[in-house]
C-alpha cells in the first residue's frame, strides 16, 4: 500500500502550506504557524486500485533500435512507425507528419493482434459499403475518392475482472378478459430477486484520444483467439499509434460496459413479465486485471464537397463503418412518392367499400 505524507495543523485540521514569506508551514485558514524542523507529517495511505497490472512493460534489448517516432502537426498526435514505413501523413487528420525522434520509453504491448486483411480488402470494403444505399448522392460515387489509406496499430487497455450484481425488479403480469358486459384488466404484482457472479475477459477500450472511440467500439468485435505475444516484426510496413490516455482514466469505460452487459444479462431473466421496474441494483467488481495490446484498424479518408469522411475497417475481420452523407431531396422525393401511392391505396379501398 502507497502512502502519502500531509501536514495537518494542530489548531482546526486542515492542510498546512509552506510559506515562501516566512519559510515556515502556515495554516491558509487559521493562520497557525509551524517551523519545518517542528512539523511532523502524517502518512495516509492512498487509494488503493482495484485493478492489477499484468504487464511486464519493459522492451527487450534492440527492440526499439528501428523505430522512430513521427510527430503530427495539426493534430499533434504521435504515431509509432519502423523507419522503413515512410508515413507521409496523419492517419487521423491527414496533414503532413515528420519525424521527431527514434522511439523509446512507452510501455511495451504484451499483446498484438496481426492484419489479416490488405489495402486492397478494405478499399473492397469501402466499394462494398457504398452498394445498395438508397439515399447516398449519386455523384458521391463517381466523385468521392479515397484520399488516403493507413494501416494502423490502434492502443487498446484489455481488461479481466469478475463481477457481481444484486438487484431487486418489480415484475407485472397482465392478464385482460371479458366478464359479461365488462372489460377486464386483471395486474399481478412481483418482487424479483435476482444476484450472481459473472466474468469478463479482455474487454478492449483504445488508449488514444485522437480517435473516435465510438467508431472503435463500432468495429468490435475483434476475435480474442486471433491475440498473440507482441514482437516488433508484426509493425513493419505499419503504424501504431502512441497511446495518450493511460489505463486508469480507461477503466471506467470498461467498468461501465461490464455494467451494462451484466444488468442487460439480468434483465433479461425477467422477460416472462409484462413490464420490470428496478427497485435496487448493486454492482461490484470482486478481482480485476488489465493488459496493454495492439488491434489492427485501417482507416480511410475521402473527401466531398470539402467535408471529410472517415472509415474505419476492423483490420482481423474485415467490418467496417463509417458515416455516409445523405441526399435529402431524393429522401423527400421518397417520402412524397410513397403518401401519394399510400393515399391512392386508400381511396380505392374506400371506392370499393362503396360500392359494396
Amino acid at each position: 500500500m502507497e502512502h502519502v505524507q500531509e501536514f495537518t495543523c494542530p489548531g482546526c485540521g486542515a492542510k498546512l502550506e509552506f510559506d515562501a514569506a516566512t519559510q515556515n508551514l502556515k495554516c491558509p485558514f487559521c493562520g497557525t504557524e509551524i517551523a519545518i524542523d517542528m512539523a511532523a507529517p502524517q502518512e495516509m495511505e492512498a487509494e488503493a486500485s482495484l485493478w492489477e497490472p499484468m504487464s511486464a512493460g519493459d522492451w527487450k534489448p534492440g527492440e526499439t533500435a528501428g523505430m522512430r517516432v513521427y510527430a503530427c502537426s495539426a493534430c499533434g498526435g504521435e504515431i509509432i512507425a519502423d523507419e522503413t514505413a515512410g508515413a507521409a501523413n496523419c492517419p487521423y487528420c491527414g496533414n503532413q507528419v515528420v519525424m521527431k525522434e527514434q522511439f523509446a520509453g512507452d510501455l511495451r504491448p504484451d499483446f498484438i493482434i496481426p492484419f489479416k486483411h490488405d489495402k486492397n480488402a478494405a478499399k473492397e470494403a469501402y466499394r462494398k459499403h457504398l452498394t445498395g444505399k438508397k439515399f447516398l448522392p449519386p455523384f458521391f460515387k463517381s466523385s468521392a475518392h479515397i484520399d488516403e489509406i493507413k494501416g494502423i496499430y490502434v492502443p487498446f487497455w484489455l481488461y479481466d475482472a469478475d463481477v457481481e450484481l444484486d438487484a431487486v425488479y418489480t415484475g407485472e403480469k397482465v392478464r385482460e378478459y371479458t366478464e359479461g358486459d365488462y372489460e377486464c384488466r386483471e395486474i399481478e404484482k412481483y418482487r424479483l430477486d435476482r444476484s450472481g457472479t459473472m466474468s469478463y475477459t479482455h474487454i478492449p477500450v483504445d488508449g488514444s484520444s485522437k480517435i473516435d472511440h465510438i467508431l472503435m467500439e463500432s468495429i468490435e468485435p475483434y476475435d480474442k483467439k486471433g491475440l498473440v505475444d507482441f514482437k516488433t516484426a508484426y509493425l513493419a510496413g505499419y503504424m501504431a499509434d502512441r497511446y495518450d490516455i493511460p489505463q486508469d482514466k480507461c477503466i471506467e469505460r470498461a467498468e461501465e460496459r461490464m455494467k451494462n452487459s451484466t444488468t442487460q444479462a439480468f434483465r433479461a431473466t425477467c422477460n416472462e413479465y409484462s413490464s420490470v421496474n428496478v427497485e435496487q441494483s448493486d454492482f461490484q467488481i470482486l478481482s480485476s486485471k488489465y493488459w496493454y495490446a495492439l488491434y489492427p484498424v485501417w482507416l480511410l479518408n475521402t473527401t466531398w464537397q470539402g467535408k471529410k469522411y472517415t472509415f474505419a475497417m476492423n483490420g482481423q475481420t474485415g467490418r467496417l463503418v463509417g458515416d455516409l452523407p445523405a441526399d435529402n431531396g431524393a429522401y423527400w422525393k421518397y417520402v412524397g412518392l410513397r403518401a401519394v401511392l399510400f393515399g391512392i391505396i386508400i381511396y380505392i379501398l374506400m371506392w370499393i367499400v362503396k360500392l359494396i
